[in-house]
């Protein structure tokens, strides 16, 4: 199992929350991380010609007024990669109050969300032994599945009920 985390075999995905409404319904974020730690002790990670390969795949579910969520699929696995990542798009995972916008983190905590809208959905590797696909899926934390469900959803017209599909495609 640990050499196939360490060779990025073990397929993440998460859903996230992020800030604006994007129309595209893919995005694939090829963008150097590296890892800085202040004096504090606390680490940071930015987007950095120096730092080290990186890329995520986004792809929309649903399409907000002002919030996307989308399946957050890492392709390699740095630390803080989707957040990053997000930001570096100019969308910032809701709730994050490391690399988040403050006063979007603030709005949506007086409309509710309370907590990093950052949720590890499905794990998939192949068993050690069997070499059987297993894949573990976790569903969405009550509260963010109610905070979910009071967000206005852009007028179907716009295209936002499609693509919401939760498979990744092979290619």
């Amino acid at each position: 199992m640990h050499e196939q985390f360490r060779a990025d075999d073990v397929n993440k995905v998460y859903l996230a929350l992020l800030a604006g409404a994007w129309a595209k319904t893919r995005w694939m974020v090829d963008a150097p991380l590296q890892k800085n730690v202040l004096q504090s002790g606390e680490r940071m990670v930015k987007v950095a010609r120096e730092g080290k390969p990186a890329q995520t795949e986004f792809r929309r579910r649903a399409r907000f007024v002002d919030a996307t969520l989308v399946e957050a699929r890492p392709i390699t696995g740095r630390t803080h990669q989707i957040r990053v990542h997000a930001l570096s798009m100019g969308h910032p995972v809701l709730g994050d109050e490391r690399y988040g916008n403050e006063s979007v983190n603030r709005e949506f905590r007086r409309r509710g969300l309370r907590r990093l809208f950052l949720h590890a959905h499905t794990t998939s590797f192949l068993h050690p032994r069997s070499g059987e696909t297993i894949l573990v899926e976790a569903p969405l934390d009550p509260e963010l599945e109610e905070f979910l469900e009071r967000c206005h959803r852009e007028p179907a017209a716009s295209g936002s009920g499609q693509g919401m599909a939760t498979a990744w495609s092979s290619t």
